[in-house]
């Protein structure tokens, strides 16, 4: 059991991190000194802060802050997302004023579980569809599939695995996520710094929009509010629907560091599965701080698929809230899995 869990967590392959060194102007002798160590620290610890005072300076007081809120001391890190922080702390002193800072990264505390699936059916799928982003919506499923010159947005019969509608992006897009909310399509693209909105029945085009702060279009999903978008690092990008402008940010991290190329997205049950591109497998987001509370490994089904020179990776994650199963693909997989999670 141990040693499963080990090797599904390598399929993760967190970065670590060391982010402890203080910045800042340094001239009058101070940083901050914290609990942190080499800069890392568990979301169930408290972070402590002193000020190191190298020339023994007279202080007249000090206060901190983190993010730009003020704290004193010693803060409790349970209701803070993960990822990287900055602590700032403002010297008073001799009549004149000092700041420092250093950054400090939230980890989560607990090894993410481990999940194994059991195979319910087996459907067929396009092999030509280089898919990017797979939803239900009432029932239906729709499919975002990639490549220049190919890209495309489809409504698929999935049991039959016929396309019931398409239409083809212009060749200069490289198609990307997808999600459905408010009968209109939200559809990413790659590297063009542009998204398309779509209305669900017609596929007519509505509008488009650009990112903010995320450079590139992986992956998207919703909780009925809010969009999700991923952009290949380990940042997940929250949306307004309205506005499509990136309002927040998580960082999805583990025990251990942090996740990168966090790609295709997909709401299930308040919480957010995400398949990590080239590692076949997904994790399983917490949606409130960016941990990581569980981990699928689905290579084995690229196995099941038929073998050829275009076969990709995984890649497509659609939850059926009808079936209360998920639908996994890949890139010119020539099947779709019907699959029940179940925790080993």
């Amino acid at each position: 059991m141990k040693t499963f869990k080990y090797l599904v967590i390598i399929f993760l392959s967190a970065t670590l991190v060391n982010c402890g060194s203080n910045t800042g102007s340094k001239k009058n002798g101070f940083s901050i000194k914290t609990n942190a160590e080499k800069g890392n620290i568990s979301n169930n610890e408290t972070l402590k802060l002193d000020l190191e005072n190298k020339k023994s300076h007279t202080i007249d007081s000090v206060s901190y802050t983190f993010d730009g809120y003020k704290i004193d001391n010693t803060l409790t890190l349970s209701n803070y997302r993960l990822g990287k922080h900055t602590v700032e702390a403002t010297v008073y002193f001799n009549g004149d004023k000092q700041t420092v800072n250093t950054i400090v990264t939230i980890l989560g505390s607990e090894l993410p579980k481990v999940y194994t699936y059991n195979i319910i059916n087996e459907y067929p799928h396009d092999i030509t569809s280089y898919t990017q982003g797979l939803e239900f919506h009432n029932g239906k499923l729709y499919e975002s599939a990639g490549q220049y010159k190919e890209s495309k947005l489809r409504l698929v019969d999935y049991k039959s695995g016929d396309v019931l509608k398409n239409i083809n992006l212009a060749d200069q897009f490289f198609a990307e996520g997808l999600t459905i909310l408010n009968d209109k399509i939200y559809q990413l693209t790659w590297r063009e710094n542009t998204g398309f909105v779509y209305d669900v029945n017609s596929f007519k085009k509505i509008s488009s929009f650009k990112y903010g702060k995320s450079k590139e279009g992986w992956g998207l999903c919703n909780d009925g509010k809010t969009i999700y978008k991923s952009d290949g690092s380990e940042n997940i990008w929250l949306l307004n629907p309205d506005t499509l402008t990136e309002d927040d940010h998580i960082e999805v991290y583990t025990n251990k560091g942090k996740i990168v190329g966090v790609n295709e997205l997909e709401w299930v049950n308040g919480t957010i599965y995400a398949n990590r591109y080239q590692k076949d497998g997904v994790a399983i987001i917490n949606p409130k701080n960016g941990a990581v509370i569980g981990v699928i490994d689905f290579s084995p089904l690229k196995k099941k698929v038929t073998q050829h020179e275009g076969l990709d990776v995984l890649n497509g994650i659609a939850y059926n809230p009808d079936t209360k199963t998920l639908f996994i693909t890949g890139k010119r997989w020539d099947k779709l899995f019907e699959v029940e999670i179940i925790e080993k």
